[in-house]
């Protein structure tokens, strides 16, 4: 438990540190852009190994008897977080976390203006529910709402970097998915949303089909319904 609290925390920081505005264009100031995301992305992966692995090693603790009817919720929620998250980095989102800076919204804030925060929770309940143990409760629970404790400090990023545009950004979106919709925002598709969703699918095919999941993990999710 000792190593799996120690690597969360090294999680935690390496991804709650850098995203002050301040010290990330200190950092980037020192050793440069280029340098700065090659080292932050070997540092992610290494800090993700190393909490899966701790996660790994814990007891397997069961928390409630598993149905087929979890594995489903997972095969749901699962691919749609992915998508969420492959579309909301791939696309223009001056309102949240996006790889590309502009100060225009592409289609994907039509869903949710944090969608990369929501697929990432989403994806994590997923494997709460189908795991229904302990380690994946601490592991997958609190990637979850590490996750969405992550909106409102984007709300306020966004706030004070759009200034008097934030109105005009947030009247097409809504943080909740798909509430917008609801109030009479139309849907929207771009090229963004269609190659998140043709890369989500390949994804899903390759962990599910072809054993990515089983290989990676040592799990097959199919395996369920056998």
């Amino acid at each position: 438990m000792i190593q799996f609290l120690s690597a969360f925390t090294v999680f935690l920081m390496l991804h709650s540190i850098p995203a002050i505005p301040n010290i990330r264009l200190r950092i980037i100031g020192s050793i440069g852009k280029r340098v700065y995301i090659t080292a932050y992305s070997i540092a992610s992966l290494a800090a993700l190994v190393w909490l899966f692995s701790a996660a790994l090693a814990l007891d397997y603790i069961p928390l409630w008897e598993l149905r087929p009817w979890h594995a489903a919720v997972t095969f749901v929620l699962a691919p749609v977080g992915c998508f969420l998250v492959l579309a909301g980095l791939m696309s223009a989102n001056p309102l949240s976390i996006s790889i590309r800076s502009t100060e225009l919204a592409d289609a994907v804030v039509r869903i949710t203006r944090h969608p990369v925060q929501w697929g990432f929770a989403l994806w994590a309940l997923g494997h709460v529910i189908a795991n229904g143990d302990l380690r994946s409760l601490l592991l997958f629970g609190g990637l979850g709402l590490f996750a969405l404790a992550g909106i409102p400090m984007a709300e306020r990023r966004a706030r004070k970097y759009l200034g008097n545009d934030w109105d005009i950004h947030a009247a097409q979106t809504s943080i909740w998915p798909l509430v917008a919709f609801v109030s009479g925002v139309r849907p929207k598709s771009d090229a963004a949303l269609v190659a998140a969703a043709v890369a989500t699918s390949a994804l899903v095919a390759w962990l599910l089909l072809a054993g990515g999941h089983a290989m990676l993990f040592g799990a097959d999710p199919i395996s369920v319904f056998g």
